[in-house]
């Protein structure tokens, strides 16, 4: 195990508790105590998971996370002292993959860390179609093609939850939660030019179907014989 975390958390016998426990679980482990280089440690040190303290000192968890967000999928793990419903709806929706209320167990956190990363490393599969999270690659039999990151979020959106319909406004809202130059048209204009990729990799059935009046799903191609 040679995963990187990144710990943002400004009480120093939590972090250093963190540090000692990750570290005997085979993590490669860095600290920080404010968040004012936060966007800097992750860009250079390229960290595999997050761990990113709500309440810090020069710059909040909060507004960690949106910056790393407009660049980076990398999942976050919110450590917080606060309890109230808000806060963690807050934090999800900024994009942290999961909320943790101090006081905590790190063997469960360390659970939690380690399911988040085995989920993000494997490839989703729909029968013979594969997206790699990582890469941002979809494979189709032996051909292949990658994603612009635009493309990704799009597409993992309905390639995740396979029948769904997403209206533009949920795409806008769940995909780009923090993109404000998003509109309706950009979701059409990133939807035709996933269809014209796809073509490329040589399937033949539409696997993103236009709803009339609804939006988008995704359609799982069917099995030929």
């Amino acid at each position: 195990m040679n995963e990187k975390i990144l710990i943002v958390e400004d009480e120093e016998a939590i972090s250093k508790y963190l540090m000692k426990f990750l570290n005997k679980e085979g993590f490669q482990v860095k600290a920080l105590s404010s968040g004012l280089n936060v966007i800097d440690t992750t860009h250079n040190w390229q960290p595999d998971l997050i761990i990113l303290d709500l309440m810090l000192p020069e710059k909040n968890g909060i507004t960690c996370c949106k910056e790393i967000r407009e660049f980076s999928d990398i999942p976050i793990i919110m450590l917080t002292a606060k309890v109230e419903e808000i806060d963690r709806i807050i934090g999800l929706r900024v994009g942290a993959d999961d909320y943790v209320c101090k006081p905590f167990s790190a063997v469960e956190l360390t659970l939690r860390i380690q399911q988040i990363l085995k989920r993000v490393s494997t490839p989703i599969s729909h029968d013979k179609l594969q997206l790699d999270r990582q890469t941002y690659i979809i494979s189709y039999l032996k051909n292949s093609l990658e994603l612009t990151h635009l493309e990704f979020l799009l597409f993992n959106l309905l390639y995740s939850n396979p029948s769904v319909i997403f209206s533009r406004d949920q795409i806008i809202e769940i995909a780009y939660p923090n993109r404000n130059d998003i509109f309706d048209r950009a979701i059409d204009s990133h939807v035709k030019n996933l269809r014209k990729k796809i073509v490329q990799i040589n399937i033949d059935q539409t696997v993103i179907d236009s709803v009339y009046g609804a939006g988008y799903r995704y359609l799982p191609p069917k099995k030929t014989s």
